[in-house]
């Protein structure tokens, strides 16, 4: 087996599935309405209900599509303060931190990462003092948290992302 077998693009060290055309098709429609009927994904994709209801099986098995949700806006679901906190936590403490930071309320999103920091949390909170509550009690207080520094988020924006149905495998 060479290093590019199973590689989306052949390029060495990524781990991506094989995704052809009709994958990254469904996967387009999917991610642009979620709530899309099987029907109208199997004409929109050209290809039949029996045959979308296998890939998106296949893609579920797979672990590239993980799940369906709602997106929501955080102000209008009375989430109106958003910050991203940095953490630096002790070495080999990353396992500990993880499940705490899992645990903890109004954690909606969180990643180890490199640089100048090791974890990198997105909380969103209904307001500055249940935040300082969520900084300042819960996260600086998992056991291998060393310090922490918080940025408030003022606006924020989507990207466009990934062009799924754009490119062929």
């Amino acid at each position: 087996m060479s290093a590019n077998d199973g590689v989306e693009g052949g390029l060495p060290g990524r781990s991506a599935s094989q995704l052809d055309g009709v994958d990254r098709a469904i996967i387009a429609e999917l991610l642009r309405d979620g709530r899309i009927s099987m029907r109208t994904l199997a004409e929109r994709v050209h290809i039949s209900r029996a045959n979308v209801y296998a890939r998106i099986t296949r893609l579920m098995d797979d672990g590239v599509i993980t799940g369906f949700t709602a997106e929501l806006a955080p102000h209008k679901a009375g989430l109106g303060t958003s910050a991203y906190v940095s953490v630096t936590i002790e070495q080999n403490s990353w396992r500990t931190v993880s499940a705490r930071l899992r645990e903890t309320p109004y954690v909606e999103h969180f990643a180890m990462v490199g640089g100048d920091y090791d974890v990198l949390v997105l909380v969103r909170t209904p307001d500055n003092e249940v935040l300082r509550h969520v900084v300042l009690e819960r996260i600086q207080d998992i056991p291998g948290v060393r310090a922490t520094r918080t940025w408030l988020v003022f606006e924020e924006a989507r990207g466009r992302g990934t062009e799924w149905a754009a490119r062929e495998s």
